[in-house]
């Protein structure tokens, strides 16, 4: 069995349907977690791939970017955000999100070089995406994100912004193994990840709809699923960014 831990947002509906509909299923030991307890167990060797963060590819001593496919946005992707209650050059105080690593370090990146701004970081907010404190931003991710885009007086999309910053488009997270992964084995993930996203319009079909969020249009279009040499170069410049900071 091959152990494997993929994020359990609704941007991976695609993917899960896919390992959990192919033939792949019966060899694999599927883990569902947040985007930095992915991370964490290909560390720690708890599973042998991860759809994971990319900035936490820079912690693992091995690291194999193994799939054509990954989260990625090529423009707007309508839920990483930094969220604020004053312009961003304004921002004295940034609570980072406590279930991502490479959102929080692609805000950092971005106040550094883009909006150069640097408040003090919060970390572990105990009212979390709360504050009355006038100069405070909140970085957010994933379903958390749904249908808050007019909660907050100043919103800025991270990969919008990003694309405005470098040209270039954005990975979230790839999926990497923490070893050598049979090449086979390797192809069967990618017939899998690839009949999830090829399903899309079956699973509309049983996805329950929100009212105040367009779940066809994100993971249609928001959401860019391939890994191209576009993408790879922006993780190569991401990760180059990171180590700077």
């Amino acid at each position: 069995m091959v152990k494997i831990s993929a994020v359990s947002y609704t941007n991976t509906i695609p993917f899960i349907y896919g390992l959990q509909h192919h033939s792949i299923k019966n060899s694999i030991d599927l883990s569902l977690d947040v985007p930095a307890t992915c991370a964490d167990k290909l560390q720690e060797n708890v599973v042998d791939i991860g759809l994971i963060p990319v900035a936490a590819i820079l912690n693992l001593p091995e690291a194999h970017v193994i799939s054509d496919y990954c989260i990625g946005a090529n423009g707007p992707v309508n839920s990483v955000f930094v969220f604020s209650n004053c312009p961003i050059h304004e921002v004295k105080y940034l609570q980072l999100d406590p279930q991502s690593k490479s959102s929080n370090n692609l805000a950092l990146v971005l106040l550094k070089n883009f909006w150069k701004v640097q408040p003090e970081l919060v970390y572990k907010a105990k009212e979390y995406g709360r504050s009355p404190h006038p100069k405070t931003a909140f970085v957010q991710i994933g379903d958390r994100t749904f249908g808050k885009v007019d909660k907050y007086p100043y919103v800025y999309d991270l990969a919008a912004e990003w694309q405005k910053f470098t040209g270039l488009e954005f990975v979230f997270a790839a999926w990497v193994s923490n070893k050598v992964i049979d090449p086979e084995f390797v192809s069967q993930l990618n017939e899998a990840l690839k009949f999830g996203l090829d399903s899309r319009l079956k699973i509309f079909e049983n996805l329950e709809m929100r009212k105040d969020f367009d779940l066809v249009d994100y993971l249609m279009h928001k959401i860019d699923y391939r890994l191209t040499d576009s993408k790879k170069q922006a993780m190569q410049l991401f990760h180059k960014l990171i180590s700077e900071l």
